[in-house]
């Protein structure tokens, strides 16, 4: 059985994210997190992983997401480590 790939969230701005982001991931700024984030990840139980530049934007969307019951949330901090420990390249717009 194969597990589901899991979903990379970028929660910066959309000028932070074309200057480069994790192949693959989509762009839900923080801002409008909360607005976007039921429409766009509508499987509660499908495994997400959050980055921003730090760790500390992601860590706010992740703890939102646990709070709206989803299961499988990470907050993988800055954007460089989850590309590295995903194996994925940066992307720029």
């Amino acid at each position: 059985m194969n597990a589901i790939p899991a979903l990379v969230v970028d929660v910066r701005s959309p000028g932070e994210f074309a200057d480069g982001h994790v192949a693959g991931s989509i762009n839900l700024p923080l801002g409008d997190f909360a607005a976007q984030a039921c429409c766009v990840l509508q499987q509660r139980d499908a495994p997400v992983i959050l980055c921003c530049v730090s760790g500390a934007r992601s860590d706010m969307a992740a703890q939102w997401l646990r709070a709206q019951g989803y299961t499988q949330v990470s907050n993988g901090g800055g954007v460089g480590a989850v590309a590295l420990k995903l194996g994925r390249p940066i992307e720029r717009d």
